[in-house]
């Protein structure tokens, strides 16, 4: 049982305006977003930066962007938002159900990655969690493959879901209707 109660409608009017802004057209507002609106003032200032991470504007691919999602969500053991964006993206970015499985109970020699590139996004996200820092050899190999704006592009965004995470776990979400599970992707 979640520790705060999403909000539910019918919805003031900024709360609407603020659920409407945080989602795609047509969508219903997720368990999330309808906690962090009873702190509203946060929930906006959370807004352009979330967006941000989710944008165009990032220099990440989708691709990229959604391995570090999965694998951060996964370490810091965040099955809510690791089931939201696995359901919402890995098919759109072309994740193969290994590579789901992998991203959660894995690490970056696993078969599936064939890419130094992808190797080097769960590397850098198992660094930061474990010792909060990039030793000196990972950053020679991150800085030949990412440039700059890609690597500070990456590491916030690391932060930005430890920081999801750390919330959605903290309250003890419930998890979203049809997201799937980690133990769902064992057999993967």
């Amino acid at each position: 049982m979640s520790r705060i109660d999403p909000v539910e409608p019918p919805y003031s009017e900024d709360v609407a305006a603020r659920l409407q802004a945080m989602m795609p057209p047509g969508i219903e507002p997720l368990l999330l977003f309808r906690t962090l609106v009873h702190n509203l003032p946060m929930a906006n200032a959370m807004g352009p930066w979330g967006g941000y991470e989710l944008s165009k504007r990032l220099s990440l691919s989708m691709r990229d962007r959604e391995i570090v999602i999965d694998r951060t969500c996964a370490r810091c053991g965040c099955e809510y938002e690791w089931g939201v964006h696995v359901a919402f993206f890995a098919d759109r970015v072309g994740l193969t159900p290994e590579q789901v499985r992998s991203l959660t109970f894995g690490d970056s020699s696993d078969l599936c990655w064939e890419s130094e590139r992808e190797r080097l996004l769960i590397q850098v996200v198992d660094s930061l969690h474990d010792l909060s820092q990039i030793p000196d050899a990972l950053w020679e190999q991150l800085a030949t493959e990412f440039s700059p704006q890609e690597i500070l592009d990456l590491t916030m965004m690391i932060g930005w879901y430890h920081a999801i995470s750390f919330t959605a776990n903290g309250i003890r979400l419930d998890l979203e209707q049809g997201a799937p599970r980690f133990n769902e992707v064992l057999g993967a």
